[in-house]
């Protein structure tokens, strides 16, 4: 059975969902609801399910960010959005986010079990069966043998799962790019104070692990790399005002010693911080 997990902050929305869509008949089975954003992201990285049904605006939560996070961390997983308000801009970034379907509440059974279908229609799609348990699912190429395709063949339905396959790739690079903007974002509006990748994960909804993978390949840079060079930038632009000593423009921009100050603005720059000063005079 795929496996579906259901979130939203209206307790009567999801007993609803639960209850009333014909699960069985798509092959489906809800293995677990939560009531809000972070509660439901704890429990898709916990049940990995297939399916997600989740609203998109809750308390606490960007929707948007989330609607990334998971397609980001769980590429292969179907989503799709429910909400209460028409805005054409939030529906077009989240399709392009890769979100299956967007529905408005109050839903009616035919857009529920269209979107059912057609969430269960692109897993196999992507090689995904109901019979097959979700951790072993691996690479395309992979699926593609356990399911007696080979991986060689180029018979229209080994056309088709590529394109499923280069669609996911899309939507996963959409989607991390959107992480790492909001990322980056954060870590420029709070440089100044002691911040971790723990702390920039948790502000955009995604493990630590996944954030720093998604860093490297959008940036070529490490969060730490990052964080360094927003700093230096920074106090760069401190540097020219002669009235700041160098420990005032270190301890601004966020280093609490000046002694690892002075290693990485030279590490950065390739000079010290006061021959970039008096380079400026």
């Amino acid at each position: 059975m795929y496996r579906v997990v259901i979130i939203d902050d209206e307790p009567i929305i999801v007993t609803g969902l639960s209850r009333i869509v014909p699960w069985e008949k798509y092959e489906c089975e809800v293995v677990g609801t939560a009531y809000d954003g972070q509660e439901g992201l704890e429990l898709v990285r916990r049940l990995r399910p297939d399916i997600v049904f989740s609203d998109i605006y809750m308390p606490k939560m960007d929707g948007l960010l989330m609607t990334a996070a998971l397609k980001s961390e769980f590429e292969d997983t179907e989503l799709t959005i429910l909400t209460g308000y028409r805005d054409f801009d939030l529906v077009q970034q989240a399709l392009s986010l890769g979100v299956a379907r967007f529905i408005l509440k109050p839903s009616n059974m035919e857009e529920l079990e269209e979107a059912v279908q057609a969430m269960t229609v692109k897993l196999r799609k992507k090689g995904i069966y109901p019979d097959r348990a979700r951790e072993n699912i691996t690479s395309p190429g992979e699926r593609d043998t356990e399911n007696g395709i080979a991986g060689t063949c180029t018979d229209e339905k080994s056309i088709e799962e590529k394109g499923m396959a280069d669609g996911a790739v899309q939507e996963d690079s959409t989607a991390g790019s959107f992480i790492v903007k909001n990322a980056l974002a954060f870590i420029r509006e709070n440089y100044t104070h002691k911040i971790t990748l723990t702390e920039v994960a948790d502000n955009t909804y995604v493990s630590q692990w996944h954030l720093s993978k998604l860093l490297n390949r959008h940036t070529g840079q490490s969060f730490s790399e990052i964080l360094n060079t927003t700093r230096v930038e920074a106090a760069k632009e401190l540097l020219k005002n002669p009235a700041l000593r160098i420990g005032d423009v270190a301890e601004e921009v966020g280093f609490l010693d000046l002694a690892h100050f002075s290693r990485v603005f030279k590490k950065v720059t390739g000079i010290s911080a006061n021959e970039y000063r008096n380079r400026l005079q």
